[in-house]
């Protein structure tokens, strides 16, 4: 199982706590966590990746084992810490404003 931490809105539309936990078959890669994430949680569709290109959207940023995450390819592998339920993938709601 994957800990997945949700920023507040995405808890709340998903009507969960902070952390979830997802079974994801094959590599555990962003893709593979979010694909999972979205299986369980349809009503978070579209939230945190685009419908048509599954592009993370801009004010999204992923994080694991204390590292950004956000710029790496979708399909790369997670951090070993993530896989074995040490750490948790993270989904950070960013600010804008000026």
């Amino acid at each position: 199982m994957i800990r997945v931490v949700l920023p507040h809105h995405l808890r709340n539309l998903a009507g969960v706590g902070k952390e979830i936990t997802v079974a994801v078959e094959g590599p555990v890669t962003q893709r593979s966590v979010l694909d999972a994430v979205e299986a369980a949680y349809p009503q978070l569709r579209g939230t945190m990746r685009d419908h048509s290109t599954q592009e993370r959207r801009a004010l999204v940023r992923f994080f694991a084992a204390g590292e950004d995450l956000s710029n790496d390819a979708p399909d790369d592998p997670l951090p070993e810490s993530v896989t074995d339920g040490k750490d948790a993938f993270m989904v950070v709601g960013a600010i804008a404003g000026g």
